[in-house]
């Protein structure tokens, strides 16, 4: 991939593409913090996760929708300025119930950019669209590796640190945005439905890859948004444990994801990536009270997360014959939805029982997704064709990677 020969454009989407992936693990090191800090419980700290997800699940039915019609550029221009206001005020929050409202409000603004980001960096990347994809996938790694360890640095010093830090820098995303990215000719854009992601769920194996998407995201938002509270460290050791989750996920999901679906099927490495992770979230069940231990489920769990990202969003992908944008609108909001349950359960779990139990209840929700895939194969055979060309998947992958 030629990088230096990139426009200075497709920079500016890169930049605020990492920002934008850092707002999903940017709070996991504060959450003990605003806890003690604002009197929350553990469930309402964590709350920070859900309100966000649920929010981005939500709005991920009607982003393709508002994209057709008033354009790209607007698009991630208004996802761009709802961060940077809900994270500035988030930060200026004196209570845990502000925090979690504002936290929604920074949810609505990263559905309408991420799920627009990948088409618009396609469109105007040099070097085809396999390079931009390999671009979109390393600003997402390097989104989810830096949230955490940003999230420890600055909330060592203080919880509103990372909010004002995130505003900052999608703010500098915003101008860069508006300076540097031409706007598309009306002429280009073709209206979707507002109804076209709730009917794509009609077809057989689209509606299999959304339930194993579900339960497969409460292992990972239990894994991501639990742990914290069992570990015990503070903010930076925390920050530091995530980074390497997050670096694992990065790596796999861009280097080891397409050379494992090179060589098998893609419902073949489901099968067996599912279960590694499920074995993975029992050996953290096991391990809850050493904190090394647990810290190695940590990172072993995103090499195996980088895995199931890239492959469940491959399958998406050639699901239907649907609009690939439609497709994994459809699936990401149902995706996104399952990891909001996750971490307010987690906490209620590990109250009324002990602190392993939700390592066993996320084990057991990725295993119910195992059985999915497995016993779904037969209508989940056309995933396991070749995509023909990147092109006709670009628009998708925005979409489908943003968890």
């Amino acid at each position: 991939m030629q990088l230096k020969s990139q426009p200075r454009q497709v920079w500016a989407i890169a930049f605020a593409c990492v920002v934008a992936f850092m707002g999903i693990g940017l709070v996991d090191p504060i959450l003990k913090s605003i806890s003690t800090d604002l009197h929350a419980s553990p469930t309402e700290a964590e709350l920070l996760f859900t309100s966000y997800l649920v929010i981005t699940g939500l709005a991920m039915l009607i982003t393709s929708f508002i994209s057709s019609r008033i354009g790209a550029k607007r698009t991630l221009l208004i996802g761009l300025a709802l961060i940077v206001v809900f994270a500035l005020i988030a930060g200026l929050s004196t209570n845990v119930e502000a925090v979690i409202g504002f936290r929604a409000g920074w949810g609505l603004g990263n559905a309408l950019f991420i799920s627009t980001a990948l088409a618009t960096i396609v469109g105007a990347a040099s070097g085809g669209a396999s390079s931009a994809i390999i671009l979109y996938e390393a600003a997402l790694g390097l989104g989810i590796a830096i949230g955490p360890l940003l999230g420890g640095l600055l909330g060592s010093v203080s919880w509103k640190l990372p909010f004002f830090g995130t505003s900052v820098l999608m703010a500098i995303g915003f101008i860069a945005i508006i300076t540097l990215l031409k706007d598309q000719p009306d002429a280009v854009r073709t209206p979707t439905r507002l109804s076209a992601p709730l009917r794509a769920l009609r077809h057989p194996a689209l509606a299999l890859l959304a339930a194993a998407a579900l339960f497969y995201n409460i292992g990972f938002f239990v894994l991501l948004a639990y742990t914290p509270f069992p570990l015990g460290f503070e903010a930076m050791g925390i920050g530091l444990t995530f980074f390497g989750w997050g670096l694992g996920l990065a790596i796999t999901s861009v280097w080891l994801a397409p050379r494992l679906t090179a060589r098998f099927t893609r419902t073949a490495v489901l099968s067996v990536a599912l279960p590694a992770l499920a074995l993975d979230l029992v050996a953290a069940a096991l391990l809850v009270r050493v904190p090394a231990g647990l810290v190695t489920c940590v990172v072993v769990g995103g090499l195996v997360l980088g895995v199931l990202n890239t492959v469940l969003t491959e399958s998406v992908m050639e699901a239907t014959d649907l609009p690939r944008s439609v497709a994994s609108s459809a699936y990401s909001s149902v995706r996104f939805l399952g990891g909001a349950a996750a971490p307010p359960v987690a906490t209620l779990l590990a109250d009324s029982f002990t602190a392993a139990t939700p390592y066993y209840f996320a084990a057991a929700s990725v295993a119910v997704a195992t059985l999915v895939v497995v016993l779904g194969r037969r209508a989940l055979a056309r995933v396991n064709t070749r995509e023909e060309t990147p092109l006709q998947v670009a628009q998708a992958v925005g979409v489908g990677d943003a968890n």
